[in-house]
């Protein structure tokens, strides 16, 4: 099918050229047109839809909370459908919400145009934990791996996650009706984390929640979220596809599940950057999740719990993927008109996680960036005859950013922070943390680059030994790395002895190096340890005399269970044969 970025679910191919192009001249004389078109929105309106954009957020993760990823691959059955109770709108300890607050704290001391890098020093000394894209681009922050390279494919295996989908209510929260703010707020924001699909994900949500605040129709805010995305990508393919089946089959929504399912989860060429490998049951990809989210609006009809229940059923990510239908619908209908179960018991003191918000903080916050959004973007805010504030929204035609796919990524930015950003963050890192354990089980060795997968620290016992240290790989391509500097004795022989091992599941690559020269690399697998140990020595004596660094690397090799166990590193020596 052949689409437009302006009506993405229309055109055909059956269009004759003469045609198209009349529409494209309509197309381009309506733009100019918009630029001097406004939409009205009273302050007060603004702040109720948007008050129950959050607690819409609030609302869907709570429901669906209990069943996160319980459910892979499969419907869940309505009877393991959790029951709503009001007090499960009090979600405070939810990653939907308090990654996104860091983001519009960001905004709220530095204003919108803070440079990315200052968004990600933010984000690098933020306190909460982390999974995913968010936990690999903040690593990758705070080892001085600068944005837009923290979350580029080639430092993050996560970036087609659904991470920044998940957090990007805020920006169509303070973008009523500015769909390119939304954008260039997933740039700002999006880019720490994110690449390609994840990333569109998150503007895709945006575009749907500026939209919410003019239009209650689930199809035109489907439509809206298209619009501010390339609509070349797997993503928008799959959010087209989702929407033609769903209008195929208007009553059952388990019938578009199956065909979402058997295209976007069992189809490994759209998973092509898939996390958990092209064919696993878990799959926390953007684009399959928000199908979830468009299944839930269409076929919810409008319908408060059924569009949160369609949400949850659908499976993986089922609270977050409720957390985003619910808030856009939330936000069309306005916290004046929410049912009082979902209303009831929330609590105003209560704060969220790591962050200086209570809810009605949050609110004050965005109705103070929403002024200066609509100032910045050639809107004003003018006074009724009561005095009361109306938002004079200009109307924006979406400008997507170009194309990429993780798959196939375009060259990193060679961006770093500086030592003098480096000093900002002031955050304890995974290494350091476990600094205080590698001294105790291999004392005089210091750890960098450990990535977070398989929970690496000390392990009591493996396979036999005691008093083990585990560390896996940051990524693909960096390898977990215990270093120090050695200084070689001189005339005596000098050897490196390693005792170490694999997981059963997977094996690792031990290189050892000093500099940029590899002295030692060798597979660590099951043919070498046979179900136990493997004890190498590396000769250092031509090193004698020296002081010299040397790096022993936990090296990836197929990205599977690339955990690297540690019994004994020791170097010893002795005086050299006569000659």
């Amino acid at each position: 099918m052949h689409t437009s970025r302006n009506n993405p679910l229309v055109w055909s191919d059956s269009v004759p050229r003469f045609q198209a192009l009349t529409l494209s001249v309509v197309m381009v004389v309506s733009s100019i047109c918009q630029a001097a078109e406004f939409r009205r929105l009273p302050m007060s309106e603004y702040r109720d839809r948007m008050e129950a954009g959050w607690i819409g957020q609030m609302v869907g993760v709570g429901w669906g909370g209990p069943t996160e990823f319980r459910w892979q691959g499969v419907i869940i059955p309505a009877e393991d459908m959790p029951v709503w109770r009001p007090e499960l709108v009090n979600q405070f300890d939810q990653d939907d919400l308090y990654v996104e607050m860091t983001f519009l704290r960001t905004l709220e001391l530095h204003g919108f145009e803070v440079s990315i890098r200052q968004a990600g020093l933010d984000f690098a000394n933020s306190g909460y934990r982390l999974w995913h894209a968010n936990e690999a681009g903040r690593s990758n922050l705070r080892r001085g791996i600068a944005p837009p390279d923290s979350g580029h494919p080639r430092f993050n295996r996560h970036a087609d996650d659904i991470d920044y989908q998940i957090e990007a209510d805020f920006s169509g929260l303070i973008a009523p009706g500015l769909p390119d703010l939304v954008i260039e707020l997933g740039e700002k924001f999006g880019r720490l984390m994110n690449y390609g699909d994840g990333l569109y994900g998150g503007q895709f949500v945006g575009g749907m929640y500026a939209e919410a605040f003019f239009e209650s129709d689930p199809l035109k805010l489907v439509e809206a979220g298209l619009r501010c995305i390339p609509e070349d990508s797997q993503f928008a393919e799959c959010i087209r596809d989702t929407v033609r089946w769903c209008q195929e089959n208007p009553d059952d929504w388990k019938q578009t599940w199956e065909r979402v399912n058997q295209k976007y989860h069992l189809d490994p060429e759209y998973r092509r950057f898939s996390c958990s490998g092209p064919h696993g049951k878990f799959n926390i990809d953007a684009k399959l999740n928000a199908a979830y989210i468009v299944m839930g609006l269409l076929y919810g009809k409008g319908d408060l719990d059924e569009t949160i229940v369609v949400s949850t059923r659908c499976g993986q990510d089922s609270d977050c993927n409720p957390s985003n239908a619910a808030g856009i619908l939330f936000t069309t209908i306005g916290r004046s008109n929410l049912p009082d179960r979902f209303v009831s018991a929330l609590d105003p003191t209560g704060v969220f996680s790591h962050t200086e918000y209570n809810f009605p903080r949050l609110i004050e916050v965005c109705e103070q960036l929403v002024r200066t959004a609509v100032v910045r973007a050639g809107g004003r805010i003018e006074r009724n005859a009561q005095g009361e504030e109306i938002l004079v929204i200009p109307v924006q035609t979406p400008r997507p950013g170009p194309l990429e796919q993780c798959w196939e990524p375009g060259p990193i930015a060679n961006s770093r922070f500086t030592e003098a950003e480096m000093a900002q963050i002031t955050v304890v890192t995974r290494s350091r943390a476990l600094q205080a354990d590698v001294d105790r089980i291999l004392p005089g060795w210091e750890l960098s680059d450990c990535g977070a997968d398989m929970d690496p620290g000390p392990r009591g016992e493996y396979r036999g030994r005691s008093n083990v240290f585990m560390t896996h790989p940051w990524d693909r391509h960096t390898g977990a790395v215990l270093s120090r500097t050695v200084t070689v004795p001189p005339n005596q022989k000098t050897l490196l002895r390693l005792v170490v091992a694999n997981d059963s599941r997977g094996d690792w690559t031990l290189v050892v190096k000093t500099g940029d020269r590899e002295l030692f690399k060798r597979p660590i697998d099951e043919t070498l340890t046979q179900g136990g140990w493997a004890t190498l020595t590396v000769d250092l004596s031509e090193f004698a005399g020296h002081t010299i660094p040397v790096e022993l690397v936990n090296q990836a090799d197929g990205w599977s269970y690339e955990a690297g166990y540690w019994a004994e590193i020791a170097i010893s020596s002795q005086p050299s044969a006569k000659r």
